[in-house]
């Protein structure tokens, strides 16, 4: 009983003293963006949207993949690669399921690289078949960076992973515990659609356009890529900017993290497994130390 006793102590020590910790860092944290000389991007953080993947038994939206994947080709694929991405994986039932005669369709209509020379040791151009992955928009960055005006654009295939705005205390300590995993195509969805005019007294750089949603600074040289009725829809879906964004951020989403309804699905069966096993455990130990206590 003593032992208990003490156990218990500790452990509720060491949750006080967590708590304190998070509090103090919070407490900095807002203290530091208080502070009028330092700047913290982005300026606006990214509003929630409603994904059709989000929470624990989310999915990805086949319909919503197409449309995103028709954006991605139209606008982000004059400049963005998606260099990780196979042109087979179109065809998953978890992802845009394509048929197959789509994704053959869609692989011709790039060209890549062979991987072994013809028969005079020339590297040749053909092409692309299902199982090659997306060709690069640009052989490397120096040329990239010729190409578009000092700036590098950076592959899309793990966008939706890599980018994404800190919470900040307290949010990330319910992030912990509510499954939010949506930072990427959230930060996405605002930056497309979040180009405005500088605010009275603001000075951009030449070349570059105001974003408040940017998470490097108040502009970026990407100009706004996205404008109503820039790309048709066929089901009726409203061809509007916000539309386009929501669309292209969950494709991307997709692209990043393509068995994500796999894990989810995996990751409910362990945790009831865990579950159960738990109980079986804790009647276990009362059966066997009921005569101790």
């Amino acid at each position: 009983m003593m032992k208990e006793h003490t156990m218990k102590k500790t452990f509720i020590r060491l949750a006080l003293a967590s708590v304190m910790g998070l509090g103090l860092a919070g407490g900095a944290l807002a203290a530091e963006e208080g502070e009028g000389g330092t700047a913290h991007y982005p300026l606006k953080h990214p509003e929630y949207q409603d994904w059709s993947f989000a929470g624990v038994f989310g999915k990805y939206d086949q319909a919503q993949l197409q449309r995103g994947f028709k954006v991605y080709r139209e606008v982000c694929a004059a400049c963005h690669s998606l260099e990780r991405v196979a042109f087979r994986t179109l065809e998953s039932h978890e992802g845009p399921g394509f048929t197959e005669e789509q994704v053959k369709q869609i692989a011709s209509e790039y060209e890549v690289t062979n991987a072994d020379p013809d028969e005079n040791g020339d590297m040749f151009q053909r092409p692309a078949k299902p199982s090659d992955h997306f060709p690069l928009v640009f052989p490397n960055d120096v040329a990239a960076a010729a190409a578009m005006g000092g700036a590098v654009p950076p592959d899309l295939s793990l966008i939706a992973k890599a980018r994404a705005v800190e919470r900040g205390f307290p949010w990330f300590v319910f992030d912990m515990v509510l499954p939010y995993q949506e930072q990427g195509p959230d930060y996405i969805h605002a930056l497309l659609s979040g180009y405005e005019d500088p605010p009275a007294g603001v000075e951009v750089p030449e070349g570059t356009y105001y974003n408040p949603h940017f998470i490097a600074g108040i502009s970026l040289k990407m100009p706004p890529p996205l404008a109503p009725d820039q790309v048709e829809y066929t089901d009726g879906t409203p061809q509007t900017v916000d539309q386009y964004s929501k669309d292209v951020s969950a494709f991307l989403m997709w692209a990043a993290e393509p068995h994500l309804v796999a894990r989810k699905e995996m990751g409910f069966r362990v945790m009831i497994f865990l579950a159960i096993f738990a109980v079986l455990l804790y009647l276990t130990k009362r059966r066997i130390w009921a005569d101790a206590h």
